[in-house]
């Protein structure tokens, strides 16, 4: 097989591709033995059809379709793998005259992945500033009394109700006089501020002390299913009101909650494990500025149909969660401050850095010749399946069905570029700068679920 490539546009381009007389030959001669061994013709054993009989049952174009349909695909992917082309749509095949005795030309026009060339020094020595790490004694404490909160005992108080209470409701619901049974509760132990039965409630137990009824009407919302958007008729006695009371900060306590017999003891541990987290967060904050450096300094254009199909995967992603919680897609992104248009705005922006972001990983992975084992696929798929609660040989199975190995492995082959650029950059201490923090709120990511670490993102 012979091929020649040509660039028709900006990321389109042409193969073309001759198949030698004797695999022709070879091809037509599988095409008459599958239609053979499908068809039944009185005089003729299965599969022992004559080609001419075949020809004249059902004429040499039927021959032809199977040999398109099973020959042509399999040389159109051996071009381009010969070539390194990564296709992004449906080709156009134009396909020359299929005869005996005589090679077959045929052309297919293709939009392709980009594809960027850099060298060495673009990605070693990226200069960037690690976040500082200091663990104050105010983080300290705050971190024990939220360990003292988890063991905190409840407590009947004679004051009103508070956010971070618990108050003994009698609680009823009714739908124009029809009881809802889900939402009417007896002796109900509700923590004031939890939004179980929507806002409303939480502000109207607000306040109220032991003995006080409380009656309102609420929407519900659209977590409500089939009731959503029905008005609700509320009606809750309280009967009792606690509060928390955290056990008191000291070498008891310590001893209950950890493994330590001092309340110092703990504080050094607690410290220790927000440096390490702290740590983590900052190094994680270090990847994503060395590839935020990287995509920065590439200047490539990317086909408009290669960044529609990274935003559709984001909204699809995003209509799946909403169908997860009973929403549709414009009721979730409400919750979150969004509508329809700044979400996909906010999604095409992040798609185009997701995909710059692999543009360089690849190029710094073909550049170093970067290549993954058997090894590290089947860990991953092993650590895939423990998530998942799957045996890992079932799931290696569907995923090779699939075809999702293959991007598997790409992952794997873009986390340790990412690692490379991380080993090899210049990283200084950045005494000035705020410690790494959680993605800031309203992010369509925080909608599609698809944030997290830079590797992950691209």
């Amino acid at each position: 097989m012979q091929t020649t490539l040509e660039s028709t546009d900006k990321h389109t381009v042409k193969l073309t591709v001759e198949i030698p007389p004797d695999e022709v030959g070879k091809d037509l001669d599988r095409a008459y033995r599958k239609i053979a061994q499908q068809i039944k013709i009185p005089g003729f054993r299965k599969g022992k059809v004559p080609k001419q009989v075949i020809d004249a049952q059902f004429g040499h174009d039927a021959v032809l379709g199977e040999f398109i349909e099973e020959s042509v695909p399999t040389y159109y992917r051996e071009a381009l793998r010969e070539h390194d082309l990564a296709p992004i749509t449906e080709p156009d095949i134009e396909l020359g005259d299929v005869e005996e005795g005589k090679a077959l030309v045929f052309t297919a026009v293709v939009e392709v992945r980009p594809r960027l060339t850099l060298d060495a020094s673009a990605y070693k020595g990226i200069r960037v500033d690690r976040p500082k790490v200091e663990i104050t004694d105010q983080e300290v404490d705050r971190y024990l009394d939220s360990l003292r909160d988890r063991f905190a005992e409840l407590e009947t108080v004679s004051r009103a109700a508070r956010e971070g209470d618990y108050v003994v409701v009698d609680l009823h619901a009714a739908v124009h006089g029809e009881e809802i049974p889900e939402a009417t509760r007896p002796d109900h132990l509700y923590a004031v501020g939890s939004g179980e039965f929507g806002d409303k409630l939480d502000a109207e137990l607000a306040g109220k002390r032991a003995g006080e009824i409380i009656a309102f009407n609420d929407t519900l919302g659209p977590g409500a299913g089939d009731r959503a958007g029905q008005e609700v008729s509320f009606r809750a006695l309280v009967k009792e009101v606690k509060g928390k009371k955290p056990p008191d900060a000291d070498d008891e306590f310590a001893r209950v909650a950890s493994e330590f017999d001092t309340l110092e003891e703990l504080k050094a541990d607690l410290r220790e494990q927000l440096r390490k987290n702290r740590e983590r967060s900052a190094d994680a904050d270090v990847r994503d500025r060395v590839l935020e450096t990287m995509i920065g300094s590439v200047d490539v254009e990317l086909p408009d149909s290669l960044v529609d199909e990274e935003v559709q995967h984001r909204v699809v992603h995003a209509q799946e969660r909403a169908e997860q919680a009973g929403m549709t897609l414009n009721q979730l992104l409400e919750t979150q401050g969004f509508d329809e248009l700044r979400f996909r705005a906010d999604a095409r922006d992040h798609a185009i850095r997701a995909i710059k972001a692999d543009l360089v990983l690849e190029a710094v992975a073909r550049q170093e010749d970067i290549q993954v084992t058997a090894e590290e696929i089947g860990r991953e798929i092993g650590s895939l399946a423990a998530a998942l609660g799957r045996e890992p040989k079932d799931l290696a199975k569907s995923l090779d069905r699939t075809g999702q190995v293959v991007a598997l492995a790409g992952d794997i082959i873009r986390s340790k570029a990412l690692d490379l650029l991380d080993e090899h950059a210049d990283i200084s201490p950045d005494p000035g700068a705020e410690e790494p923090t959680q993605q800031s709120e309203g992010s369509s990511e925080e909608v599609a679920a698809t944030g997290g670490t830079a590797e992950e993102t691209s």
